[in-house]
């Protein structure tokens, strides 16, 4: 299991290269069912491999100058601040019972399942569906979009400290179809935005958890390789080709986690 854990942690990667997010949607099941950890504990090392990774993969994107500072910092400004309030004060309060229906319990960790397993279903329909607005245009920044930008940055930064996830499904459509920034760009942009969420939320909630940093240093070695692999890619292949064959195998994993966690 550890052997195909860490097969999925290369296509993790590979996945944050090309189309710019996705690795935290697999991390969080690849942690939980392959390497047998605990929901909790994966959601923090969950934002530390994609944290990292996306930090990797962000530098040929800077190269390229293809990293939209300003709008980073509009986006995940609010973003950074909702997250640390979610794993400080909102995640402690969610009891280790949340809920009692007739014989099954929903523990903390299968409630964060099922919050997950519905994120990967939203996911799955953002990428699989047509987007006709994914054009080149001049970026624009005005006042409406700018606080629409930061009203999404906080949803997403709530949504990572839950879960783990870096959110780049939500970031990315948010750069392109409200701020109108080319598709590259907000790629580059999305995993400068997933790296200052994800790392952010891990050190702010360290205290927390027990580390395994042997384990966690080895799987994410292997995402970063997986995120250079699939940065070089996105030279040859265009992602939004391949998004929604990604989102279908997303979809696919929502409902077995679903399935799994309420009826097995």
């Amino acid at each position: 299991m550890e052997i195909i854990g860490y097969t999925a942690a290369v296509l993790i990667g590979i996945s944050l290269g090309l189309i710019g997010g996705g690795g935290s949607i697999l991390t969080i099941p690849v942690l939980v069912y392959l390497f047998g950890l605990e929901t909790f504990i994966a959601t923090e090392y969950s934002l530390f491999i994609v944290g990292i990774s996306s930090l990797v993969g962000s530098v040929s994107y800077f190269k390229k100058g293809l990293i939209h500072f300003r709008m980073a910092f509009i986006f995940g400004i609010p973003s950074v601040i909702s997250i640390f309030l979610t794993r400080m004060y909102l995640l402690p309060l969610i009891p280790e019972e949340v809920l009692t229906i007739q014989n099954f319990t929903v523990t903390r960790n299968i409630f964060l399942l099922l919050i997950f397993a519905g994120l990967m279903i939203l996911a799955s329909y953002k990428m699989i569906r047509k987007n006709t607005s994914e054009k080149p245009y001049a970026v624009q920044i005005d006042k409406k979009s700018a606080f629409l930008a930061a009203g999404q940055g906080t949803i997403v930064g709530v949504l990572t400290g839950l879960v783990g996830a870096g959110g780049g499904f939500m970031i990315i459509p948010a750069l392109v179809n409200l701020l109108k920034i080319p598709m590259k760009m907000a790629i580059g942009t999305s995993l400068v935005i997933i790296s200052l969420n994800s790392l952010i939320g891990f050190f702010s909630s360290l205290n927390h958890a027990i580390i395994d940093w042997q384990l966690l240093v080895s799987i994410t070695a292997i995402a970063i390789v997986g995120i250079i692999i699939g940065s070089q890619l996105s030279k040859k292949i265009d992602g939004k080709k391949l998004k929604p064959a990604f989102g279908w195998f997303i979809l696919i994993m929502g409902i077995y986690i679903l399935v799994k966690e309420i009826f097995l």
